[in-house]
């Protein structure tokens, strides 16, 4: 399947990506976790996301899914949704040179009546040869926007 022209400052992402990761929060105790990453061709304007954790035991932890989209070469939006009642819609810059990638954006999120509640996040991907790292940060449950995740990945496909 032939991808967009729009998505060519991304075509390195595309596949699979595993790796370990880190969790920490001010109302939570760190934890450690294993996190998978996909990012697809689907011939459309936009990749395919999806995003999943578990614990070393292999208990699931989360799981997320949206899209990924470049509107401009050096711009990204990511429409997400996550069964813990959150939609989030993040937007920010896309850096591509010399095979190397990095994405920053910040996010706005919708909460059901039900969700804990998150007022912002922020997310950053690097890509530097084979090696993927994340970071996710939010301000939740009364607390100011700092870190709460970080994982290292590699390509698995």
């Amino acid at each position: 399947m032939d991808l967009h022209p729009a998505l060519k400052p991304l075509e390195a992402l595309i596949g699979i990506w595993e790796g370990a990761g880190q969790g920490e929060y001010p109302s939570i105790k760190g934890f450690d976790y294993i996190e998978e990453i996909s990012f697809t061709n689907i011939g459309k304007p936009f990749l395919e996301y999806r995003q999943r954790t578990w614990k070393a035991d292999n208990t699931l932890m989360h799981v997320e899914s949206g899209y990924l989209r470049v509107p401009a070469p050096d711009r990204v939006e990511f429409v997400l949704a996550q069964p813990t009642g959150q939609s989030e819609l993040l937007e920010g810059r896309l850096e591509s040179s010399d095979g190397e990638i990095r994405i920053f954006a910040e996010g706005r999120i919708m909460n059901t009546s039900t969700a804990k509640q998150v007022d912002a996040t922020a997310r950053s991907y690097a890509l530097v040869g084979d090696a993927l790292k994340t970071s996710f940060d939010m301000a939740a449950v009364g607390y100011p926007i700092q870190r709460h995740l970080t994982a290292n990945l590699t390509r698995t496909s």
